[in-house]
């Protein structure tokens, strides 16, 4: 098969357990299967060497990625270590000369943003760069819903989150940093740069950006619904411990946060019915301890497989959180023919029908479990096959991620 093109996609991390790393490897393997060759590029220092079904190029090891820690924590500098780490990424570039560079993310303390956007200005290729958080337009903060700050309209300044992600623990240089990525991220013209926003609200907020003056796509994310199906739970409640006629109520994070609803999941924990229990994925152990005894807890899990036992087996998926884009977890748990409760939360809404669940105001955990008491009272078999169908309607990774093929050939047309 010829060749069509060459694709470098770029992500902090590449291991599957995280979305971001998943969906990059799947888009990776789907262009690959279609002519195209493919590299994932991906920060070392986090993720080690990583199993991959594409090249991959590894940036940076643990030292610079510390640096850069140290630097984003000391100075409020992220984005601005990984000098020579970079610039040995440039290099590789170069060597491999590629017609499109896919970013997913770059802030993870393992690239410097001004020379590599130094180096996509001076070079012909096309970019793509799909928007699964804030990070690239604020001065600091990757979310700044749940806290309802406008300030990256105007170019940012005494930032009331420098203590989130990415922390800064002595200085403020939101103000600065907004500066620097404008200029940095605008250099691209026009005619070589998509913007690719995952959900309808990310473009709308986008319009008031310094992005707003580019194309933008929307392309929602695409999950495996032949591994996120409905299958049976009789294993998982056995391992949980479950009584076969206990309802579960289930939410799953990568990293539980106030932000992820963790202590709204504490609080239905103290209103629950005999019949009902709450199981949590993604515990740690420090998070664990803040637990009470009725919440059931499991550690992050790579075996999506499991996943889906877990998705199938439970009643209803509750995912209370503050500030989104267009969380996977829920396209999952439909997946599986799970109805979801979320908050009006940015992206979160736009899987939800009223076949598939509902939608309550952020932070009202009283009408969290009335939409639950709703679904159950129901019975879970009146969403499963809808939610099944909405899900093959509208997640199927070989759809959305074939937007992206579209888009990599429209590009290379231009």
């Amino acid at each position: 098969m010829n060749e069509k093109g060459r694709i470098v996609q770029i992500n902090p991390v590449l291991r599957t357990s995280t979305s971001t790393g998943r969906i990059m490897q799947e888009i990776g393997a789907l262009a690959e299967s279609k002519g195209w060759r493919n590299w994932c590029a991906y920060g070392k220092g986090r993720d080690g060497i990583r199993p991959c079904s594409t090249e991959i190029i590894p940036v940076g090891d643990k030292w610079s990625t510390a640096f850069h820690g140290l630097l984003t924590r000391s100075l409020d500098r992220h984005g601005l270590g990984s000098r020579s780490a970079t610039r040995a990424f440039v290099e590789k570039l170069r060597e491999i000369s590629p017609d499109i560079i896919h970013i997913h993310n770059i802030h993870g303390y393992f690239l410097n943003y001004p020379i590599f956007f130094d180096y996509l200005k001076n070079s012909n290729v096309k970019v793509i760069w799909t928007v699964h958080d804030c990070w690239l337009y604020t001065g600091h903060c990757y979310y700044y819903s749940s806290i309802g700050c406008d300030r990256w309209k105007t170019g940012c300044g005494n930032c009331p989150q420098r203590g989130a992600f990415p922390r800064s623990l002595i200085i403020d240089r939101s103000r600065r940093n907004y500066i620097d990525k404008h200029r940095s991220f605008t250099s691209i013209p026009k005619d070589r740069m998509v913007i690719v926003p995952v959900s309808e609200w990310m473009r709308n907020e986008m319009a008031s950006s310094f992005f707003k003056e580019y194309q933008f796509q929307v392309i929602h994310n695409g999950i495996d619904t032949s591994v996120f199906r409905p299958c049976s739970g009789n294993a998982m409640r056995k391992r949980l411990g479950i009584d076969s006629d206990k309802k579960i109520i289930l939410g799953l994070a990568s990293i539980w946060s106030p932000d992820k609803g963790l202590n709204d999941f504490i609080a239905l924990s103290e209103k629950l019915n005999p019949d009902e229990t709450i199981v949590l994925v993604g515990i740690d152990n420090r998070t664990a301890r803040r637990l009470p005894a009725s919440i059931k807890w499991i550690r992050r899990t790579e075996n999506i497989d499991m996943l889906a036992e877990l998705y199938s087996v439970s009643s209803v998926f509750v995912n209370p959180t503050y500030q989104d884009n267009y969380p996977t977890v829920n396209l999952e748990a439909i997946a599986c023919g799970t109805p979801v409760v979320t908050y009006r939360t940015g992206g979160s809404i736009e899987s939800i029908t009223d076949a598939t669940g509902r939608i309550v105001g952020q932070g009202d955990t009283d009408g969290l479990l009335s939409a639950v008491r709703e679904i159950e009272a129901l019975g879970k078999n009146a969403f499963t096959q809808a939610c099944r169908q909405f899900a093959l309607a509208n997640f199927r990774k070989e759809d959305r991620y074939n937007d992206y093929l579209q888009l990599y050939q429209s590009l290379l047309n231009s």
